[in-house]
């Protein structure tokens, strides 16, 4: 069972790549991107034109009689066949997560690298279930696909365990409640940062910036759709973490170590974290704060929240550093 949860999460990365490329195609060749636009025919143009649709500055609209149907977008379609890859590879993920816990007899979350696996896998499914209910924002599949390729990517190479039993200070059943708490609100965290970080890529463009990495917001939905996401993924992610990081876990601290608190590496930059969020919230809350200030505020989030994934456990010794062992 060890060897085919291996053999599924690397079959799931290649699959999140090959959605990748796919996500890829529809970004730079779809009607919404340059290219796509570029492509439209004159009498493409025509039909838009008598069906009431604007038409852009550099298509010149020519009389031809019995003009041809409008051709379809096979950008789009290289979209919906990324996403399609896309639930294969959440398919994969969370087979590798079910096997690596048979195989281990417990839940896949006792090791850093089985972390960052179960974390990576809500990112993951969350995405599936935002691009499925809104395809406006199918374009930024390239960015999440490619946040998701990176850290497992760096999940294999910096942090794999092979499998092995939980440690005894692991073994209670806040095991499951708080460590589960925990990757729910990350997962969400982490893949909230991606509509995040390209809202300030948007309005930057929309604000007439045309240095990289602005010309990327080409191609993106609209500032507002990728704001109202962002704090809506932020939103519904830190009740979860406030939960799991401030009170399931200084619970189980308290029966396991006699103390609810004692300002272990982890401890620290979970806190820290969660006052950055905090402190975010805040700011999309306070109409005096502009968006793009609380955006950033999140985007520092974000990084903490990497500190605490691989930072604290690769660099720093504490209680929690059985987070690295199997």
């Amino acid at each position: 069972m060890a060897e085919l949860s291996n053999q599924l999460m690397a079959a799931a990365v290649l699959t999140y790549l090959v959605a990748m490329v796919c996500y890829a195609g529809e970004y730079a060749f779809g009607r919404r991107s340059r290219v796509g636009r570029a492509a439209l025919r004159p009498v493409e143009a025509k039909l838009l034109v008598g069906a009431g649709a604007p038409v852009p500055d550099d298509i010149v609209v020519t009389e031809e009689s019995s003009p041809p149907p409008v051709r379809r977008d096979r950008g789009e379609l290289v979209g919906k066949i990324a996403v399609g890859f896309n639930v294969i590879a959440v398919l994969l993920h969370l087979g590798g997560l079910v096997t690596r816990g048979i195989a281990a007899d417990r839940m896949p979350w006792g090791n850093m690298y089985e972390y960052i696996l179960a974390t990576t896998f809500i990112a993951s499914a969350v995405w599936l279930g935002i691009v499925l209910a809104r395809p406006a924002v199918r374009h930024l599949g390239l960015f999440a696909s490619l946040a998701l390729v990176v850290m497992l990517g760096a999940a294999s190479l910096i942090a794999y365990t092979p499998v092995g039993p939980l440690v005894p200070a692991l073994k209670s059943y806040w095991f499951i409640i708080h460590v589960s708490t925990i990757i729910i609100g990350t997962g969400i965290f982490l893949i909230g940062a991606v509509p995040a970080a390209m809202f300030l890529i948007r309005n930057g463009y929309d604000q007439g910036k045309r240095r990289f990495p602005y010309t990327l917001g080409k191609r993106v939905p609209a500032a507002a759709t990728l704001e109202r996401l962002t704090f809506r993924l932020h939103a519904f992610a830190f009740p979860l973490f406030t939960f799991g990081a401030l009170i399931a876990g200084p619970i189980w601290a308290e029966a396991s170590w006699g103390r609810y608190w004692g300002w272990d590496p982890k401890e620290v930059w979970a806190f820290i974290s969660w006052i950055v969020y905090a402190g975010y919230l805040h700011a999309r809350a306070t109409p005096s704060v502009k968006r793009t200030v609380a955006t950033w505020i999140a985007l520092i989030g974000f990084v903490t929240m990497l500190m605490n994934l691989f930072g604290v456990n690769l660099f720093f010794e504490g209680l929690h550093s059985y987070a690295n062992a199997g």
